[in-house]
């Protein structure tokens, strides 16, 4: 395949939409889709996908935290997913919720995953078939580990920490949102933090440069140019991304972690909800 001469440092955690419209059906794999917008799916979605609602699936009701093991082993199960179970993500906007489902299926320790290059934009740009056909699949008796957030969220604490100790952050939204002059990207409502700004120190990287106009993401090489001439990280670095609720920034720790190889990366989810609205946390505009 083409994903293994881009100098990816893990190119198997990528598959292409003729991977997908070849093996999708297969024994052994269960594709999802997530998007940003939630009623997508119902108007067509890969035949054999299931739907992850990134809302009421993947978040508590009551708290704002994810859900906790028994509530993924509840969600697994209704899938038809075992521990075995390859599943590969896809979703709309240049696959931003789709990595989102993904970094929160790491939390379980779920890594039998992988996403598809490009998206539901690409197969659907290809002409591949879509149905409105909703799959059932026997429930299955997933057992999870317990959720480990630690290697790869970051808490606001631990975030101020990082900042006193002058690591690099990336700040993965919209230029006018890290100035201040936004509160959320154009065309959305302007809500969700009292203050407009940056976290000191944070650098501007857009999560949307690190993909090409057909949704798939760039080579390591234009994506080294990025993060690294550019703005000066490094693989040994220990990075934090955030956005304003973590969905954008999972892309950019998608990218960081699996196609460059940094090991030392964590997504800020609390992210400027959280840090714009907290009382004596510093900012930057």
């Amino acid at each position: 395949m083409e994903i293994n001469e881009r100098g990816y440092v893990n190119p198997d955690v990528l598959v292409s939409t003729e991977w997908v419209a070849e093996h999708g059906n297969d024994e052994g794999v269960r594709l999802v889709e997530s998007n940003e917008d939630i009623l997508l799916y119902d108007t067509g979605h890969i035949p054999s996908a299931v739907k992850v609602d990134w809302h009421m699936d993947l978040n508590d009701p009551m708290v704002r935290d994810y859900i906790d093991q028994a509530g993924f082993e509840r969600l697994m199960s209704r899938l038809g997913i075992t521990p075995e179970t390859t599943v590969v993500f896809y979703g709309d906007k240049n696959n931003w919720w789709a990595t989102y489902a993904y970094w929160v299926f790491q939390l379980f320790g779920h890594d039998n995953a992988k996403v598809m290059d490009g998206g539901r934009a690409k197969w659907a740009a290809e002409g591949r078939e879509m149905t409105r056909e909703v799959p059932a699949y026997p429930a299955t008796a997933y057992r999870a580990q317990a959720r480990n957030d630690a290697p790869i969220r970051a808490f606001r604490d631990q975030v101020l920490e990082h900042v006193n100790a002058g690591k690099p952050l990336v700040d993965v939204r919209s230029p006018a949102e890290y100035s201040g002059e936004l509160l959320h990207m154009a065309d959305y409502p302007q809500e969700g933090a009292l203050r407009g700004g940056h976290i000191p120190g944070a650098r501007s990287v857009p999560w949307a440069r690190a993909a090409n106009e057909d949704g798939t993401f760039k080579n390591a090489a234009q994506l080294r140019a990025i993060y690294e001439e550019e703005q000066g990280l490094s693989p040994d670095d220990e990075v934090v991304a955030y956005c304003r609720i973590g969905e954008r920034s999972s892309h950019t720790w998608f990218v960081l972690t699996h196609l460059l190889g940094y090991p030392h990366v964590r997504n800020y989810d609390g992210s400027w909800t959280e840090w714009g609205n907290a009382v004596g946390l510093p900012i930057t505009r």
